[in-house]
């Protein structure tokens, strides 16, 4: 027990103890019971009065959408990393400028919470946030949690560049990368016109997303709404993606991911993949997504991967319960993967996928092939489950195809397998 912490205020303490004693003893609780209540109490008290509050206008971050606030965010970030106890870093109302920046970890303690009421926006001029790769980075940090407020990454104009097909675009930055870290929350965050990807956990344990809304238009190039890889135990639920890429998209090294209650679209849907870039690649695991709706979308539930040799996997999938509203690819696995016939024709994808279960799968294709399994000719898909699937395709049943996939369809399944 920290009873070296200073002692707490004992007076209104010591006068509910003192009613709580008598009804204690009258049930004969032995006083090393009564001891522990008291020692906690106060270290409760200590712990509680001790947490400190870092409000980045008094660091000298200025509301007004002009001024770069960027060194009063570092500043409040260092003065709340070295505290001893849980801290706090509050942005209130107003717009605040602030230029790249990385928050690194290794913090005196494991409880830092970053409340926004405001909007963080990023420089209009698109070469300067889009040469550094990312945003805003938190590097190596634990118990980390981001509540509320606005993330503008202002990549509008570097969208037209890049759609005018300009060769000197930057490839752009990221909004919000978590690299490393651990036992992270984000809730109720807004993140809208990211240059390129809005949220990355990249080699991430135990995290939590959930209310989070992305936005992005939908001719936006490769603004995925939350990408995870190298990560295990990661969490995202009730959130809005709306986005001009993938609204979640998986990479190598992912395990114990759960997705649910997602609105995706539009955008190219939930994908595992692209995979199999790199021979020697960490494979995906344990992914459940469930009860998510698809509207307008160019995909539903995908698993990609190039057209090259490689020894990952995907196995042990479960998409349930989710909804198609017209797209037009809603089940899809796609192992010939190649844009522009670059660095892989003629190969087959080295990527074995096993063990991917497709149940309640209703709704509205936008194209006759509702169902499609194009799978490695040196790797065919196995343990594909079809269970209480229903789609169409301008109110007529729609149609499946397979190439290389072996399965069984269970219950209702609409289109007529072709496992």
């Amino acid at each position: 027990l920290p009873l070296h912490l200073p002692t707490c205020s004992l007076i209104p303490l010591f006068q509910f103890l003192q009613h709580f004693f008598n009804k204690m003893s009258n049930n004969n609780y032995p006083l090393p019971f009564l001891f522990l209540l008291i020692t906690l109490s106060c270290s409760f008290h200590i712990s509680t009065a001790k947490s400190s509050t870092y409000n980045v206008i008094k660091f000298g971050a200025k509301p007004d959408g002009i001024t770069d606030s960027t060194k009063a965010f570092l500043n409040a970030w260092t003065k709340a990393c070295s505290s001893t106890y849980p801290a706090a870093i509050y942005v209130p109302q107003g717009k605040f400028l602030l230029g790249t920046i990385t928050f690194s970890g290794n913090c005196a303690n494991k409880a830092i919470s970053v409340t926004i009421d405001g909007t963080l926006i990023a420089s209009s001029n698109y070469r300067v946030a889009g040469k550094g790769g990312t945003w805003l980075r938190f590097q190596h940090v634990d118990g980390v949690s981001i509540r509320g407020g606005v993330l503008d990454g202002q990549g509008t104009a570097l969208w037209k560049c890049k759609n005018s097909n300009k060769k000197k675009c930057p490839t752009g930055a990221t909004t919000l990368e978590f690299i490393g870290s651990k036992n992270i929350m984000i809730t109720g965050l807004t993140s809208i016109n990211s240059q390129m990807f809005h949220i990355v956990f990249n080699g991430c344990q135990y995290v939590k997303t959930q209310d989070v809304n992305i936005v992005a238009a939908g001719n936006s190039p490769n603004t995925d709404g939350i990408h995870v890889q190298m990560s295990s135990h990661v969490t995202i639920i009730h959130s809005k993606i709306r986005t001009g890429d993938d609204c979640i998209s998986i990479g190598p090294g992912t395990n114990s991911l759960w997705i649910e209650n997602i609105e995706c679209g539009p955008g190219h849907g939930i994908s595992i993949g692209s995979l199999g870039w790199e021979l020697n690649e960490a494979g995906v695991q344990n992914v459940t997504v469930k009860r998510v709706t698809f509207t307008g979308t160019q995909n539903g539930v995908r698993i990609k991967s190039w057209g090259r040799a490689s020894n990952g996997f995907v196995r042990n999938i479960f998409f349930q319960d989710a909804t198609m509203v017209n797209v037009q690819n809603p089940i899809v696995i796609d192992q010939n993967y190649c844009p522009n016939n670059k660095n892989c024709p003629g190969q087959a994808s080295g990527i074995k996928i096993s063990d991917v279960t497709y149940e309640d799968i209703h709704g509205t294709s936008a194209t006759e092939v509702a169902v499609k399994f194009d799978c490695s000719s040196n790797y065919p898909c196995n343990g594909i489950k079809l269970k209480d699937v229903k789609l169409t395709y301008k109110n007529q049943i729609a149609e499946a195809s397979c190439n290389h996939a072996v399965g069984a369809a269970l219950g209702l399944v609409q289109p007529h397998s072709c496992l």
